[in-house]
């Protein structure tokens, strides 16, 4: 449950994270939608390590 609550983080993240970087262009886009990837993952493991 841990593995998909990090995926689903990181999908969650990477969405928004490139949501409010493109309209700044692409190479934003990509820079945001890693870093927001990188934290959906950590906040999904977080949240299922919690409640598993």
């Amino acid at each position: 449950m841990v593995k998909l609550l990090g995926f689903v983080g990181s999908v969650v993240g990477g969405y928004a994270g490139w949501y409010v970087g493109a309209p700044f262009g692409f190479f934003a886009g990509f820079l945001t939608s890693t870093i927001g990837g990188g934290v959906g993952i950590y906040y999904g493991r977080k949240f299922g390590k919690r409640y598993e």
